[in-house]
C-alpha cells in the first residue's frame, strides 16, 4: 500500500470517526470466513457499517480528532474491525453480545467504543453499553415525565367536576 493510499484511508476514517458519534473497535481474530460473513450480514441488517482496518491507520485517524483517544492505544493490536452506527450506541453492543451467544464462541471480542465522545475500553464495558439509553429514549422519558403532572391535574379536575355535578343532582332530587 502506497503512502497516498494510506493517506486517503486515514482521511476517510477521520471523516467517518468525526461524523459518526457511535463506533466500536472489535477483534475477530481466529474467526472463519463463514463466521465473518455471518457477522457482516448481521451488521448489514442492523444498519452497522463494519470495516477491517490496520491498527496504525486507525491510530492516525483518531489522532486527527479533538477527542482524546489515547486509551485506545493499548487495544489497537492484532486484528481490528470498526463498527459504525449513525443513530445508536447500543445496537453494536447488542449485536456483539448476540453473536457471541448464537455462535457459542468468544472469537468476536469487544475492544473499545466511543459513544458521543465518551470512551469505553474493555470487554467488561459491553453490558454498560447495552444498558445505555439513546437520545430519543431519554427525550421520550423526559416528555412523559413532564406530561404526567399535567395529566394528573386535568384528571383530578375533570373527575371532581363529575362528582360535584352528581352531588348537586342528588341534592336537587331530594328536595323535590
Amino acid at each position: 500500500m502506497t503512502r497516498e493510499e494510506k493517506a486517503v484511508i486515514i482521511d476517510e476514517l477521520s471523516q467517518k470517526f468525526s461524523s459518526t458519534p457511535y463506533f466500536y473497535i472489535t477483534s475477530a481474530n481466529g474467526m472463519s470466513v463463514g463466521e465473518v460473513n455471518t457477522l457482516r450480514g448481521l451488521c448489514f441488517e442492523r444498519g452497522i457499517e463494519y470495516r477491517v482496518v490496520k491498527n496504525t491507520l486507525i491510530k492516525k485517524a483518531l489522532e486527527t480528532l479533538d477527542t482524546d483517544y489515547s486509551a485506545f492505544d493499548e487495544i489497537l493490536k492484532g486484528f481490528s474491525g470498526v463498527m459504525f452506527h449513525p443513530e445508536s450506541g447500543k445496537v453494536p453492543a447488542q449485536l456483539i453480545k448476540e453473536f457471541k451467544k448464537k455462535g457459542g464462541s468468544d472469537k468476536l471480542k469487544f475492544k473499545a467504543a466511543s459513544v458521543d465522545s465518551s470512551v469505553f475500553v474493555g470487554e467488561s464495558q459491553l453490558d454498560v453499553l447495552i444498558s445505555l439509553k439513546s437520545k430519543q429514549e431519554m427525550v421520550g422519558e423526559i416528555i412523559g415525565l413532564l406530561q404526567s403532572p399535567a395529566k394528573n391535574v386535568i384528571g383530578a379536575l375533570s373527575s371532581g367536576g363529575h362528582k360535584l355535578a352528581g352531588i348537586l343532582k342528588t341534592l336537587s332530587e331530594k328536595e323535590d
